[in-house]
């Protein structure tokens, strides 16, 4: 299991102790976390989950009138340590 995987799924392990329902998702360079927030989270809920979020590399919240608060993280995937990763226009 990528490193990305094992990370995302103690995101969403420590995000479904504080009662939320959360999602992981495998993409090309990143794995993904998304989880519903209900409007009834406590402030020491809120507390303990942006403490959470803080260990993915991005995080945020998307708030929509059809579907509510979405929390979402993701954490990249490991880039190759040799090669010439940054391409042809790579500046140092």
């Amino acid at each position: 299991m990528p490193a990305s995987r094992v990370s995302a799924e103690a995101i969403a392990a420590r995000l479904s102790a504080v009662g939320l329902t959360t999602r992981v998702e495998e993409r090309d360079q990143c794995t993904s976390v998304e989880a519903e927030v209900p409007e009834s989270l406590s402030a020491e809920s809120w507390r303990e989950v942006l403490e959470v979020l803080a260990e993915a590399d991005r995080f945020g919240l998307r708030v929509t009138s059809l579907n509510g608060r979405t929390l979402w993280a993701v954490v990249h995937k490991a880039v190759p340590a040799t090669g010439h990763v940054g391409g042809p226009s790579y500046q140092r």
